[in-house]
């Protein structure tokens, strides 16, 4: 039995869209105004060849819809959108908010940002904007009016896309002010501010509001604290920002699905709030492709997004099908790999494949980043992958709306983030996102699916919970994480974890503070290595040896146990890892970087303990993920590596790529693919209705 979506929902309006473009949507953005029309009709046509079935229009085009001031020019893009329609593809219509035009800078010369030290973002590129300038949002909001009106009706639209990758960041005086009245909102007075900031450090105490502004860059350091929030702040409004224009075109179309597309490791942006303003996720991703790990970091990103909205299947707004511009060397994917990493998203929750960009442009910033449809035109090897691929991708039309399920979960929290790369810390060098990274590696490479989680989250469906540098925990945070592991959950956390609380400020009493119960251990002094290269050795508590670098403390053990200890350098002696037994469950605390002959059996071990096992044992760099949902179950199998690869599928499925039924031990060619329909039985199916 299955259960439809209220009309109402996000996940009603997706499933819509889907099931009018027939499936999996593909295509990418689309700039026609780039050039002369006689090519529009071309490109109509090789989009038809290709299996495009999704474009996106307008993202850069406010100066060629709004004109001058207050005056509109449609007539273009309705040339493009019927073109579209009459070729069978559907449009996702952007507003053009990312690209204040020329003449509006002219007469408004302070709506461009001001950086960090003083000097003001000047017009030429893209995102040149202060969010909090109210000539600006009055009249991004009047162009989304327009275009909502404009385009409501039309038998094209599909989906809208509000902005573009939305981030910049201004230190203005408009900032200034929205910046106060934000901060009055959150603190009841002065007093309470000046409480959260701790401004009797270095005489920084508040007086009066007025002498409050965003912290724009100081001779030497600046309050941390003040940082934090102005993180905080930056991205509550940004995301008010579209909210407005969200809110303006569901108005006009309450059916349709609204989107922004994220980035890949953003920091400015905390995307668990923006997530639930959304009818989908978007990402635009572009791996380094000299990188040859860089499916990895994609992976985490890909389980990122599918868990922003708790496992709703995603879209890829922006790929590339070659040449990626914004590397130092603009190498091209290799054969295969813009194939392998689309699927490698789909088998990771997306519903969409879409690329930046249609047609190359020949000139802009951007000319030298691939596209669909390359310089050299149509007979090329890039275009016959994307004919190849398209084709593919009407065979698993089954396959959206379906999602993924996890036992396990790491902790990616933006609050975190902040704090910990806001500087004035033990190692100013450190990167959060690649301390998670770190952690995730493991079970990534071990075939275990992971879903991602913040802070605020019920971690109660979880056997494992895993928290990777979470500098930044509330007291409630951690009442919660101690409740969890009190229950039966098992928990791995990392060093500079449960350093500070909400205002940035550090605990008291030992780290890491927040969770010095639950882990039955503390650190009385952090010792990071300081030289290139240094490196400590451990003896392992079962008689097995391993290593640190990088970051190491001076832990005690209270009611823990000791799984390592340093057996050189200035902790000779000394608890590395920890484990506490806690009411039902257990704490594992690592408090150092150790190498990953210790990492990697150690998370693996509590995966097991934890009873959580891989989809499918199989080689390093063969990466297995399974889909399902409506009754159907579809085990995906992804070989990265540039070697054939034997897997064992076991009862295996329908390969909806060959037509051919696969089970048992099967070869996967180098950067090659199975989907894999599986049989589902009826009590499945039944234990899923009634979930």
């Amino acid at each position: 039995m299955t259960i439809e979506p209220d009309a109402h929902t996000a996940e009603h309006r997706l499933k819509t869209m889907h099931q009018r473009l027939g499936g999996i949507a593909y295509g990418g953005d689309y700039n026609p105004e780039q050039w002369p029309r006689e090519v529009w009709l071309e490109d109509a046509k090789l989009m038809q060849r290709a299996g495009v079935n999704l474009v996106t229009l307008a993202v850069f085009s406010w100066s060629r819809l709004e004109t001058a001031d207050g005056v509109y020019d449609f007539g273009w893009l309705d040339e493009v959108m019927d073109l579209m329609h009459e070729h069978g593809i559907g449009v996702d219509l952007a507003t053009p908010d990312a690209v204040p035009p020329a003449w509006l800078i002219a007469q408004h010369p302070d709506i461009l940002p001001v950086l960090a030290d003083g000097t003001t973002f000047g017009f030429g590129s893209r995102q040149h904007f202060d969010v909090s300038h109210p000539v600006y949002r009055k009249k991004a909001m009047a162009i989304a009016e327009r275009m909502g009106e404009h385009y409501a009706s039309h038998p094209a639209l599909r989906m809208w896309h509000v902005g573009n990758e939305y981030g910049p960041v201004s230190y203005g005086p408009h900032a200034d002010k929205a910046f106060r009245e934000w901060l009055q909102r959150k603190y009841s007075s002065l007093d309470e501010l000046n409480q959260a900031w701790s401004t009797d450090v270095w005489g920084q105490l508040y007086s009066d509001w007025s002498q409050v502004n965003a912290p724009a860059q100081p001779r030497t350091w600046s309050n941390p604290s003040r940082r934090l929030d102005y993180h905080r702040f930056t991205s509550d409004s940004l995301l008010e920002h579209y909210k407005a224009e969200r809110d303006i075109l569901r108005r006009h179309t309450p059916d349709l699905p609204i989107v922004t597309n994220f980035m890949r490791f953003y920091k400015t942006n905390d995307y668990w709030a923006w997530a639930a303003e959304e009818d989908a996720v978007a990402l635009d991703i572009y791996p380094d492709p000299r990188d040859e790990d860089a499916h990895v970091a994609a992976a985490l990103n890909f389980d990122l997004m599918r868990s922003l909205r708790k496992g709703q299947p995603w879209l890829v707004m922006e790929q590339a099908t070659g040449a990626v511009s914004q590397w130092p060397v603009n190498v091209s994917k290799l054969p295969g790999k813009m194939r392998l990493g689309s699927y490698q998203a789909i088998a990771q929750g997306a519903d969409s494949i879409l690329f930046f960009q249609w047609r190359q442009a020949k000139g802009g910033t951007e000319r030298f980043h691939s596209g669909m449809v390359n310089h050299a035109g149509p007979n090329t090897r890039i275009f016959h992958e994307v004919c190849e691929l398209g084709q593919e991708l009407k065979n698993l039309a089954g396959i959206t709306g379906t999602r993924s399920t996890a036992r396990a979960a790491v902790v990616f929290d933006w609050d975190c983030w902040w704090a910990l790369e806001l500087g004035n810390s033990p190692r100013s060098d450190l990167s959060y996102t690649q301390e998670v990274l770190r952690l995730y590696r493991p079970l990534f490479d071990a075939n275990i699916t992971v879903d991602f989680v913040d802070t605020k989250s019920d971690l109660s469906a979880y056997s494992l919970v895993v928290l990777p540098a979470s500098y930044l925990l509330t007291d409630e945070v951690a009442a919660r994480i101690e409740q969890y592991v009190h229950d039966g959950g098992r928990l791995v956390v990392s060093y500079l974890s449960g350093i500070v609380d909400q205002d940035n400020t550090i605990r008291l009493g030992g780290y890491p503070g927040a969770l010095r119960k639950v882990l039955g251990a503390w650190s009385e002094e952090m010792h990071p290595l300081a030289g290139e290269g240094e490196e400590v050795k451990l003896e392992l508590a079962d008689g097995g040896a391993g290593s640190a670098s990088y970051w190491t403390e001076h832990l005690h053990a209270e009611t823990a146990e000791v799984l390592a200890s340093y057996s050189s350098g200035r902790l000779a002696g000394s608890p590395a890892i920890t484990q506490n037994r806690f009411g039902s469950g257990s704490a594992t605390y690592i408090s150092a970087r150790v190498d990953s002959g210790v990492l990697h059996p150690l998370l693996l071990d509590e995966c097991a303990a934890a009873g959580v096992v891989p989809l499918l044992e199989a080689l390093r760099g063969v990466q297995v993920r399974r889909r399902s949902g409506d009754g159907k179950s579809y085990l995906l199998v992804l070989n990265h590596n540039d070697a054939p690869a034997s897997v064992d599928v076991l009862d295996g499925g329908m390969d909806l790529l060959s037509g051919s039924r696969v089970q048992g031990t099967v070869e996967v060619p180098p950067f090659g693919v199975l989907v894999l329909e599986e049989s589902v039985s009826e009590e499945s199916v039944t234990a899923e209705a009634t979930r």
